[in-house]
C-alpha cells in the first residue's frame, strides 16, 4: 500500500485520536478522506493539511 494512502486505524493514530473520532469526524465532513470500497481512506498529506488549517483557525468545527 502506499505510505501516503492511511487505513483509518493508521489516520487515526497519525492524528491521536480514537478511529471512533475520527469516524465521527470524516462522515460529518470535517476531516478529508474517501471511501474506497466500503473502507475509509486518508492522504497524508491532506491531514496535514487539515492540520494546518486548523491551527490558523480556517477549519469550521461545527
Amino acid at each position: 500500500m502506499d505510505p501516503e494512502i492511511l487505513t483509518i486505524e493508521e489516520a487515526a493514530h497519525f492524528l491521536r485520536i480514537s478511529k471512533r473520532s475520527l469516524y465521527k469526524l470524516v462522515k460529518q465532513g470535517i476531516i478529508p478522506g474517501k471511501r474506497v470500497l466500503n473502507k475509509w481512506r486518508f492522504d497524508q498529506q491532506s491531514l496535514r493539511r487539515w492540520i494546518g488549517e486548523e491551527e490558523k483557525g480556517g477549519i469550521d468545527e461545527r
